[in-house]
């Protein structure tokens, strides 16, 4: 299989850079589309379809290609992946709730291959992180492979956007299923946070909302723990400061910590709205802000996935939480080329509001502030 991979500021460009991928005789038949909410989708949807070439694509707060970070830009990897190999499924929140419609798509996945895997992307959806994992996983099967992310919309949070051809919501889901038979895909949700100080108890919280944390306000208790401050002027705020560099990682017995990040909070009842669900009783620990340690961890799990599972790949998609961008700022560009660099394969990818996929030690699930890595190749 052969992917290549391409960018540009405007659908004008674009078009162009499409035609120059496809001038020597390769023939794309799918695209990976990922790009600022400045841009038009549907143009670019239609630019694609009038070559042949079905769309998987989603909004972003900032897109990659291989080692380089763009904003407001269209990053695109194109392949030639065998259509009967694939297949895509569109759906909408709405009359049907997302569970539902996760389960549907799990049902589409097993009708169409005895093998299935699943690459998700949702739209405005972040309390609904799980209810994509368990509807897959219901109706399909608990060990099956589950990578993604949610949309992004340049952190205007008002919107972002899943998209195919004639296609596109912010209540949005969006799943690509590919034949494990004949494409080997393997991923790792992988963080690097390190944890600091004692272990501590969500007291009070509904879904992604968290009212207490040892009983006392959970906005009080991380200012008041972390030393930070936040002037708000209004109900909500976007909490920038904790969610990027104070993640709270959620213990669990056994497995790796899944990361919680806090996105915005509510100055009235000094509540924490997270991107996604923190359920009352869970323990967890705050995280320190990374550092080199965190890139080298997460380089070091793919290395690993590499040696173990997949030694080589025809294309690499990364679905990373934009509050990494905010906190390991410059270093970002850093731990994206490391990890293209483990294969040395062709990469897209763009920063999220939420990342679905299995960690060294756990299952499939819903993670913030987390690095997916997805690497397929086809099967000889």
């Amino acid at each position: 299989m052969i992917s290549k991979t391409i960018k540009a500021n405007s659908t004008e460009a674009i078009e162009k850079e499409i035609q120059n991928a496809i001038s020597d005789g390769f023939k794309a038949t799918l695209a990976i589309v990922f790009l600022s909410i400045q841009q038009d989708w549907n143009i670019v949807s239609e630019i694609l379809n009038k070559e042949g070439i079905s769309i998987f694509g989603a909004t972003t707060s900032g897109e990659f290609i291989d080692g380089n970070i763009e904003e407001g830009s269209i990053v695109m990897m194109l392949l030639d992946m065998n259509p009967e190999y694939f297949k895509l499924v569109f759906l909408e929140t709405g009359e049907k709730s997302t569970f539902e419609n996760a389960k549907q798509i799990g049902l589409e996945g097993k009708t169409a291959f005895k093998n299935p895997a699943f690459i998700i992307v949702s739209g405005w959806l972040s309390n609904e992180g799980e209810n994509i994992i368990e509807g897959i996983t219901e109706s399909c099967s608990r060990e099956v492979t589950i990578f993604g992310g949610m949309a992004g919309d340049d952190m205007s949070l008002k919107g972002p956007i899943a998209f195919t051809y004639k296609n596109s919501s912010d209540k949005g889901l969006l799943g690509l299923i590919i034949d494990e038979d004949k494409i080997e895909i393997n991923g790792i949700a992988t963080c690097g946070w390190k944890a600091i100080g004692t272990t501590k108890t969500i007291s009070k919280s509904e879904a992604n909302i968290i009212y207490t944390i040892d009983n006392k306000p959970a906005l009080d208790m991380i200012i008041k723990y972390l030393g930070v401050d936040y002037d708000f002027s209004t109900g909500n705020e976007i909490v920038t400061q904790i969610g990027a560099y104070y993640p709270l990682q959620m213990e669990r017995e056994g497995v790796a910590p899944v990361m919680r990040t806090a996105m915005l909070a509510n100055k009235e009842d000094r509540s924490l709205i997270c991107a996604g669900t923190v359920p009352q009783g869970s323990k967890v620990k705050f995280s320190l802000p990374p550092d080199f340690d965190a890139i080298e961890k997460v380089v070091e799990e793919c290395n690993e996935l590499k040696t173990e599972k997949q030694q080589e790949a025809d294309a690499l998609i990364m679905f990373s939480c934009v509050s990494r961008h905010l906190s390991f700022g410059i270093l970002m560009s850093e731990e994206i080329s490391q990890v293209q660099e483990v294969w040395k394969a062709p990469m897209v990818g763009f920063f999220t509001y939420g990342e679905f996929g299995k960690s060294k030690t756990g299952k499939h699930e819903f993670h913030n502030n987390t690095c997916c890595i997805v690497a397929l190749k086809e099967k000889k």
